[in-house]
């Protein structure tokens, strides 16, 4: 059996900061896989997510599931390529969040809006948990020109994608093999 051969380093980590409305913030660790100045693309290795993420009565996430992320500085959005355990691609997923800052090297902090879209491969992008956002504007967790701003970034992601010019290239250059390729 040939020996794969070792890395000169490790990859560097990085934690991501998400901050969900009104008081609970979660932390993530991950692999950064590219760090430039218009995205950064992070790697989650075998999560848990319990129980398992479904969409439409499909299981697109999972323990043991692979996500690659896609973090754009100054963008109302991220992109995670899920994947169930076994590696089979479920889908792209899309946060609409308020753009990430970086308080600190090698930190990254945004907060969750509550919309969110789900893209799979084998059918239309649709616009996920409105009820959520209606119920956290209606307890005043997010404010009025906040709330305009994430439905209007939710409708020009999917006119973009109707017109074709959506998602970024990078999405795609960044498979989870490329991402374990690069482990």
């Amino acid at each position: 059996m040939k020996k794969k051969p070792a890395k000169p380093w490790p990859l560097p980590r990085v934690e991501i900061r998400y901050h969900r409305p009104p008081d609970r913030t979660d932390r993530y660790v991950q692999h950064l896989l590219a760090d430039e100045d218009e995205v950064k693309v992070t790697f989650a290795r075998r999560i848990v997510h319990s129980p398992p993420l479904t969409v439409d009565g499909r299981r697109v996430l999972e323990t043991g599931s692979d996500v690659v992320w896609f973090t754009f500085p100054g963008h109302w959005h991220d992109i995670g390529r899920f994947h169930r355990a076994d590696g089979t691609f479920t889908g792209l997923y899309v946060n609409i969040v308020t753009p990430p800052t970086f308080p600190e090297p090698q930190v990254m902090e945004t907060t969750d809006l509550f919309l969110d879209l789900w893209w799979p491969p084998d059918s239309s992008p649709r616009l996920l948990d409105q009820d959520e956002f209606a119920r956290a504007r209606a307890r005043g967790w997010i404010d009025d020109a906040t709330a305009h701003r994430a439905q209007e970034e939710a409708r020009s992601l999917m006119v973009r994608i109707q017109g074709g010019d959506w998602p970024p290239a990078v999405v795609g250059e960044w498979t989870r093999a490329r991402a374990l390729a690069a482990m």
